[in-house]
């Protein structure tokens, strides 16, 4: 084992205040998500990290207020070797205000085994320990063959993909690692989808015409959206149950491929029928699978439940599908992604995991979802590794085991240190 890197990660265990006061700066910033738009100042205090470490910054609004920074460092042997992202975001789940937290949430909380505090779980701890890791090897001098590229974006609590926008302004590498909250196993995750089924009456009826719309010979050719709206959740119930039996990916329980009717609108004064219902659903999807041939599927079993209505095959349903924001538009896209445990790139992380933790690492599939889809879906290898567990994260009183975070940190020195010293050709991966 290499002298230098046993003295790094001694470093990492003796300095470990450094590291928790890093995390309780990030933690300072209330970059609550919703209500979103308050990102600026923890941006640029990561931004200014980055610096200090000879990291470029390319920064820009994905909404104001809201910006995604990109920390590049160029390689030694730039376009030879091989390159990285790693990614993160700084906005934290939303705190409501019946929530009674036994500590400041937006102050690190340090006792002999936790931290407490908003974020430290999602993901503020991932990335103090991916940057204290990257100042520990840049103070000893090592640094990488192939460009790095660090990631802190925003808008992943709503769906805005800030990681969608950094695929979109060019970033590509040969690995991206995503170090969101994953108990420090190596997940891939399912996918994600929210969409609006609306039915609509061309005409609005009073309440008192009910009776000639629903008994024999009353002469009124109409309908409740609302109540035809009920035939298209049964429908989606149809669905869901033929998925679970006959749709199935390794690392996920049976029936994951689930369609949560999860928002229902209707109607628009007692005195009326309902003339307009929409249904906002939930489609959790595997990852052999593709959010557009997703959405095909559900439109066409739909359709055909509304062909064998006679109203609803003159008022036939309409779809809006995903969105680019919760806050702004009431829909998201989360891609779903695999992992290949024979990438050269993961199989040196799980090498690294073991040599820290003394145990060879636990691969599996996240149960909910990250902006990590997005890196997937540009063509980039990519993997979830991060410190946390799901049950802390979004949780009252959010904390994160010290030893974990400390063990992340220590992983992460490894698993750059092996990285940076490689320098094979992209060709070669």
């Amino acid at each position: 084992m290499d002298d230098q890197l046993v003295r790094l990660w001694n470093e990492v265990e003796e300095r470990e205040d450094e590291l928790l006061a890093l995390l309780s700066d990030l933690v300072a910033y209330p970059t609550l998500s919703p209500p979103a738009r308050n990102a600026e100042e923890a941006q640029e205090y990561l931004a200014n990290r980055l610096k200090e470490l000879d990291f470029t910054i390319d920064s820009w609004d994905l909404y104001p207020g809201d910006p995604v920074v990109v920390g590049t460092k160029r390689g030694q042997d730039e376009g030879q070797a091989k390159s990285l992202i790693i990614n993160g975001h700084l906005d934290v789940a939303a705190i409501e205000e019946n929530e009674q937290w036994d500590y400041d949430p937006f102050e690190c909380t340090v006792t002999k085994d936790k931290v407490f505090g908003r974020g430290v779980a999602d993901m503020k701890g991932g990335m103090a320990g991916v940057l204290f890791a990257l100042k520990v090897l840049h103070e000893a001098g090592v640094e990488p063959k192939g460009n790095l590229y660090v990631q802190s974006v925003v808008g992943e609590e709503v769906g805005e993909a800030g990681t969608k926008s950094c695929c979109e302004r060019g970033y590509h590498a040969d690995l991206a690692l995503v170090v969101d909250t994953s108990d420090c196993q190596i997940q891939g995750q399912g996918g994600v989808i929210t969409g609006w089924i609306t039915i609509e009456s061309s005409e609005t009826l009073h309440d008192a015409q009910r009776r000639s719309m629903i008994h024999a010979g009353g002469g009124i050719k109409g309908a409740s959206a609302i109540e035809k709206m009920m035939k298209i959740i049964t429908a989606l119930q149809e669905l869901e149950r033929h998925w679970a039996v006959t749709k199935s990916s390794p690392g996920f329980p049976p029936g994951s491929n689930t369609i949560n009717p999860a928002v229902i609108e209707g109607g628009r004064h007692a005195a009326f029928i309902a003339d307009r219902c929409s249904l906002w659903i939930t489609v959790h999807y595997y990852p052999e699978e593709h959010y557009e041939d997703v959405i095909s599927e559900v439109e066409a079993h739909i359709n055909h439940a509304a062909k064998a209505d006679p109203w609803l095959r003159d008022h036939p349903p309409q779809f809006s599908w995903g969105g680019t924001s919760m806050i702004e538009e009431q829909g998201e896209i989360f891609p779903a992604f695999s992992v290949d445990t024979s990438h050269a790139g993961v199989e040196m992380l799980a090498n690294a995991h073991q040599r820290i933790f003394q145990t060879p690492v636990d691969y599996s599939m996240s149960p909910t979802v990250t902006d990590g889809g997005w890196l997937a879906e540009a063509g980039i290898p990519t993997v979830l590794y991060g410190p946390g567990t799901l049950d802390q994260a979004h949780a009252v009183n959010e904390s994160l085991d010290r030893n974990q975070l400390q063990r992340f940190t220590k992983t992460m020195v490894a698993f750059l240190f092996d990285w940076f010293q490689q320098s094979e050709r992209k060709d070669d991966i």
